[in-house]
């Protein structure tokens, strides 16, 4: 039975191991393949990086995970995509060109960034060609989350609220069209990057939201998922082709989101809301960094969603408690955002706002502003949001009934638990004589 548990614990951790490797490394591997096969070539690509994290899967429970797992993966790596040339006639009479390349390229013993004069990464140019202007903004988006941030259908269509199958489609029909334009994998001149440099914003903001409230699974938060968005977002601004206003206003963004990641949590996992986290315990480092990107982002007169919610998170990380945050300029900032930005989400979000300044009857009147519409259908804030607040108006059955709806379209288990305490306090206060039934 020992023998039983310990091989399973075996299995559980390598299985971490290899998702951590798989979000780590995989874009990577993936856009340096396809630089050298050529975007026309992505699912080959894409099939050699899934058949090697398979053999890592099946391989190191049995022999043990290697001194250099990234390493293995690597050369593993190159070795099925040389199996490939032999087996494909597409690459006859490239072989030993490409095979060179693979060599120089996909080396276990260089860990580093590909050198790159403008982007310093293959990951960054197979972002601009993933979005690439013949195809529609949702399709850049969800496929560079599939190919290069290593997202699940559900994963990306939880983030973008649709259905798995539209998702699916999508993705099949971008790489289609890829293939017809034969896009090149390179950095894509100034006008161009314009056109392209919103799409890549997005998906590094969509990446760091999958991270910093985590869609499904075990937990809520998945760091390595924020500060690869991280890592990719300061990679971008970095050279003068990124190095723009909206690019530091979104990092600066994600620094005081990141900095609050410790916080968010307690020690068994239970999710705390902002007015319950230990300000203590916020990352003081990273908010000077967001404060650093935010300076960076005034720079210009252009202002963005991504200045507004800086912004509005800038607030946060100033206040030295929840009872003396800034709500009225926060409120402010959700006006001009909600303006700018149609998104059901940021509605909800400013209710929040209103409700912290003028009181939870108006929040509720703008929350029915948005009810109707579909994506308020499967978002589990929508229902808890209306909970609190009748936990506010102290109708407690109200809220329950609330708290139960949101129980069921809930996808971590952090926020299930977190919903179950709350359905229990106001079940407790409607039990009470206090407030009778």
């Amino acid at each position: 039975m020992s023998l039983k548990k310990n091989n399973s614990r075996q299995t559980g951790e390598v299985n971490q191991l290899v998702d951590h490797l798989f979000r780590h490394q995989a874009g990577r591997i993936v856009a340096t393949l396809t630089k050298i096969l050529c975007v026309a070539h992505l699912d080959l690509a894409e099939d050699v990086v899934q058949e090697t994290l398979l053999k890592a899967l099946r391989h190191w429970p049995f022999h043990g995970v290697p001194q250099n797992p990234t390493g293995w993966i690597l050369q593993t790596a190159k070795n099925s995509a040389i199996d490939v040339l032999r087996r494909e006639a597409i690459f006859r009479g490239k072989e030993e060109q490409i095979r060179s390349q693979l060599e120089q390229d996909l080396s276990f013993a260089d860990e580093n960034e590909a050198n790159d004069s403008v982007f310093k990464s293959d990951q960054l140019r197979m972002m601009f060609a993933c979005c690439h202007p013949s195809l529609a903004r949702e399709a850049q988006v969800a496929l560079t989350l599939k190919t290069l941030s290593g997202f699940s259908v559900p994963e990306i269509a939880r983030a973008f609220l649709a259905e798995e199958t539209t998702i699916a489609q999508r993705l099949v029909r971008a790489k289609r069209k890829l293939r017809e334009e034969m896009a090149a994998l390179q950095a894509p001149e100034d006008r161009e990057l314009r056109e392209r440099l919103e799409a890549v914003l997005e998906v590094l903001y969509l990446l760091f939201n999958e991270g910093y409230n985590a869609h499904a699974g075990e937990d809520l938060i998945r760091q390595d998922l924020c500060f690869e968005a991280l890592r990719l977002t300061e990679l971008l601004a970095a050279p003068p082709p990124g190095n723009r206003p909206k690019v530091h206003a979104l990092l600066a963004l994600m620094w005081f989101q990141a900095s609050r990641l410790m916080g968010r949590v307690d020690e068994e996992d239970n999710l705390l809301l902002l007015g319950e986290q230990d300000r203590a315990k916020w990352d003081q480092s990273m908010i000077q960094r967001g404060f650093y990107h935010l300076e960076h982002a005034g720079h210009g007169e252009e202002l963005t969603g991504y200045h507004l919610e800086a912004a509005i998170a800038s607030c946060h990380a100033l206040a030295p408690s929840y009872a003396e945050t800034n709500w009225p300029l926060i409120l402010s900032y959700y006006d001009q955002l909600v303006a700018m930005n149609h998104s059901p989400v940021v509605a909800l979000n400013r209710a929040v706002a209103l409700a912290m300044v003028e009181g939870p009857e108006l929040g509720m009147r703008a929350l029915e502003k948005i009810s109707h519409l579909p994506p308020m259908k499967s978002y589990y804030l929508f229902p808890a949001t209306l909970a609190e607040f009748f936990v506010q108006m102290k109708d407690f059955e109200k809220a329950a009934n609330y708290y139960q709806q949101a129980l069921e379209l809930v996808g971590t288990e952090p926020e299930r638990k977190f919903l179950v305490k709350k359905m229990k306090v106001c079940e407790e206060m409607l039990a009470s004589s206090t407030y009778p039934c």
